[in-house]
């Protein structure tokens, strides 16, 4: 799954190797995300889904089905989504932000969760900026089912 997906930096891909269904709340993003997909050779299947995951967040058992997941919130982060996520089942995540107090504030959801925090690696993508992009990775054991 991708969460705040935007039109698909990470969806598409994430979708060279592996189906994925992409959250977002912007009808354009996704309607580009779905285009980007339709006219690039040798994807797997991505699904889209419309949906504001700051007042309506995929719920635990809705996260379960999937075998991995990243999000990218804005800088607000993604504080309910990441208590979700903390109560789910899936065993790797890939946590990307702008924002190193959101950052941390999600992690302590995550880890609090069962989730091992394994590494954060620091991005320099927008040069000439004191702006920094970071990305968590974290695993949780699987549940026994």
């Amino acid at each position: 799954a991708d969460l705040f997906a935007g039109s698909g930096t990470f969806a598409l891909q994430l979708a060279a190797g592996a189906e994925v269904h992409a959250v977002e709340s912007d009808a354009a993003a996704l309607a580009a995300l779905d285009r980007a997909y339709r006219f690039a050779p040798g994807l797997r299947r991505v699904t889209t889904e419309k949906r504001d995951l700051f007042r309506r967040p995929l719920l635990a058992k809705e996260l379960d089905r999937f075998d991995g997941l990243a999000f990218d919130p804005p800088r607000a982060g993604a504080e309910d989504q990441s208590k979700q996520i903390a109560r789910s089942a899936v065993p790797f995540v890939a946590a990307v932000s702008c924002n190193p107090v959101t950052l941390a504030r999600d992690l302590a959801i995550l880890i609090g969760g069962g989730y091992t925090l394994k590494s954060v690696t620091p991005i320099d993508q927008f040069l000439w900026s004191s702006h920094v992009e970071a990305v968590a990775l974290l695993e949780k054991p699987r549940r026994r089912r």
